[in-house]
């Protein structure tokens, strides 16, 4: 299982190095969008911690 794992784990790497090789900018769009979501989940987060609190 653990063999698995960790060849899964390399083709992830190749995969993302592939991507931002051959398509710069479509991995930094792909980028961008993941902060923008983290972003957006904190501060939903945050609003709802500030809700509890009044």
């Amino acid at each position: 299982m653990a063999q698995a794992k960790k060849i899964a784990l390399y083709m992830i790497i190749v995969f993302v190095l592939y991507t931002i090789i051959t398509s710069p900018q479509r991995a930094a769009d792909l980028v961008q969008i993941g902060f923008e979501g983290i972003s957006s989940a904190a501060q939903g987060v945050g609003e709802f911690m500030t809700q509890l609190i009044h």
